[in-house]
Order: structure tokens, then C-alpha cells, then sequence
């Protein structure tokens, strides 16, 4: 899924974890539950327009990702204070895996690494995991584009219940 919707769910656990749960286990368990959500929510994207491959040939593709991108980028300046700790921890495998080791990987193959190189660090062979065996019965609707709808209500439904628990 997009950054949007982590950093929702992200506000949601630290709500309810500052709310709950008294400090520093408040901290501690927003670090893990933020971080623990990124694998769930990322196991959910295969019900949304989510390529795995950029396609800047696809209006279609160009037009939703100005959108969902400026809608991550508003959601974090409205957000990051006073929730940055869920939204650190429930982007932090994307941080880790798209503009960490993807880069490296890429200047490693370059000077002549093995393609395969770096692979067993990412992240998000975990949310792979968790997708199989708990949500394998969910349709792919990763290159359909009406799966924008399941994230787009997603949003709403995430931005709906931040605004009765706040």
C-alpha cells in the first residue's frame, strides 16, 4: 500500500497506545505494533492498483501516483507532529528496502556484484510471508485499475475513525 495508509494506521496504534498503555511501554509497543502493521497492511495491497514496476507510459498509472503521493506527502506534514514514532516505524521497511538497499544493490551490480545481491535483507519478504499464509485468499488486483477504489476507501475509512478516537 502507499504511504498514506501506513501512516493512518500508524496515527491509529499511537493514539491508542499513548491512550493505553503507560510509558515507556507506550513507546515500545508503538515501535513494534507501527512496525508489525507495515507487514499487514503491505499483505492487503495485492486488493489495490499497486505495480510492483514503475509504468510512466500509463496515464492512468501517472495520474494516481501524483495523487497518492501527494496525499502520503500532506498526510505527513499534517501528521509527523505528534505521531513521527508510528509513522517512522510503520514506513521504516520501505525507508530500509526502497531507499537503502535498492540503491545500494543497484551501485553493487554496477560494479559487478552478484544481481542477487542484498536480497536476503529485505524487508518485505516478511510481508510476503504474511500475505501467503494469512491473505492468499484475497484477489490480485495489483494491475487492475479499479483497485484503487479498495485503497481509496481504506483511506477514508482510516481517516473516519482518526477523527472519532481523536
Amino acid at each position: 500500500m502507499e504511504a498514506i495508509t501506513h501512516n493512518l494506521v500508524a496515527v491509529i496504534i499511537q493514539i491508542f497506545c499513548f491512550q493505553y498503555i503507560l510509558f515507556p511501554l507506550n513507546i515500545i509497543f508503538t515501535i513494534i505494533f507501527a512496525y508489525i502493521s507495515h507487514l499487514f497492511v503491505d499483505a492487503l495491497s495485492k486488493m489495490t492498483y499497486h505495480t510492483p514496476d514503475v509504468h510512466k507510459d500509463d496515464k492512468f498509472w501517472v495520474v494516481w501516483h501524483v495523487i497518492i503521493y501527494s496525499a502520503s506527502l500532506l498526510s505527513i506534514v499534517i501528521l509527523i507532529i505528534p505521531y513521527w514514532l508510528g509513522i517512522l516505524f510503520a514506513n521504516i521497511i520501505d525507508v530500509w528496502d526502497w531507499f537503502i538497499l535498492r540503491p545500494l544493490k543497484k551501485t553493487k551490480v554496477k560494479s559487478g556484484a552478484d544481481p542477487n545481491w542484498g536480497q536476503k535483507w529485505y524487508l518485505h519478504k516478511h510481508a510476503d510471508w504474511v500475505s501467503d499464509n494469512f491473505f492468499g485468499w484475497l484477489p490480485n488486483w495489483r494491475h487492475k485499475y479499479f483497485g484503487i477504489i479498495t485503497e481509496v476507501v481504506i483511506i477514508i475509512f482510516l481517516s473516519i475513525m482518526i477523527i472519532i478516537i481523536f
